[in-house]
């Protein structure tokens, strides 16, 4: 068990980029998992990782060694898993990121229920708007909206989310309502940056059955949706929420949507017609265990088919 457990502590190093960001996947201290690691070195008799103040790098043999026992650790993680759940309910740890909007208003409600329903489960939520990486943040599952897949990634579909342009009436009071897309060239726009690469979040719309963006000068740009909720509400300009965030705005009379379907127009202007697309995404399918499963589960059943 020494071994093995040195062998995971080097395997981890490496997957982390550093002994301490490993011992932190690990569980343990940086320096025992130092420890480990020099006691796996002693007993291959050959240096694994070259250590400086700021880089880790794994010499040719700690590449060979690497290749050979990455899938081990992983495979008896694996094999821990199914032989713990197969004897009773879901248990260990479940760490689960996602997005900040989507856990703050859709995931966090959830939770609750769920950690009542398997309580030999530790749950542990990563909210973040930057891609995370599973191997190296030990994630289990992370929900995802479709613009945020990556290659290699296993994606089931787990809920879908209309979206909605939408400003303040005191705004509109000021400024005016925009009639059309095209009018938005003169409004205050609060645009989305995606933290992830760095792009804007486009606004399309669709007209008779054509798909088009006007063009549009952002008045304000912030990479936090929940931030440009909170502007928009204090009516600095409009901007696009999904509605799981704004529709309890507009219901109670805080928000105004805009571009909505006019059936007794015969130039039916309205909003993007394709919503958000919300994903489970996991490793791989060995990824999928049985707590993991659960988990997704609950999430299919429990949120909104339509909000």
């Amino acid at each position: 068990m020494d071994t093995l457990r040195s062998i995971e502590s080097f395997v981890k190093a490496v997957q982390a980029g550093s002994i301490a960001a490993g011992a932190r996947l690990q569980g343990i201290t940086a320096a025992a998992a130092s420890q480990n690691i020099q006691r796996l070195e002693k007993s291959l008799g050959t240096r694994l990782l070259i250590r400086t103040t700021r880089n880790l790098a794994m010499t040719e043999s700690g590449e060979l060694y690497y290749a050979e026992v990455e899938h081990l650790i992983a495979g008896l993680a694996r094999a821990q898993s199914a032989v713990t759940e197969f004897h009773g309910q879901p248990q260990g740890r479940l760490r689960v990121g996602t997005s900040v909007a989507f856990g703050r208003h859709i995931l966090m409600p959830l939770i609750p229920v769920f950690a009542r329903n398997f309580p030999k489960l530790s749950i542990e939520v990563v909210l973040s708007d930057r891609s995370l990486d599973h191997v190296t943040e030990d994630i289990d599952v992370s929900i995802r909206f479709k613009e945020q897949l990556e290659p290699g990634l296993v994606a089931r579909k787990i809920a879908t989310a209309p979206v909605v342009y939408c400003a303040s009436p005191d705004y509109l009071q000021r400024k005016g309502i925009p009639n059309n897309p095209e009018a938005l060239s003169r409004h205050d726009c609060l645009m989305f940056r995606v933290p992830v690469d760095g792009r804007l979040f486009s606004w399309t719309f669709v007209r008779q059955g054509i798909r088009y963006a006007p063009e549009i000068t952002p008045s304000i740009i912030c990479n936090d949706i929940d931030s440009l909720h909170r502007l928009v509400l204090e009516g600095a300009g409009i901007t696009r929420l999904a509605t799981f965030i704004a529709n309890k705005d507009i219901n109670r009379g805080a928000l105004v949507a805009l571009f909505q379907p006019d059936p007794a127009s015969a130039d039916e202007v309205q909003s993007d017609t394709v919503p958000l697309e919300f994903y489970a995404c996991f490793r791989d399918r060995h990824a999928i265990t049985n707590k993991v499963r659960a988990f997704v589960d609950y999430l299919v059943s429990a949120i909104p088919q339509s909000w």
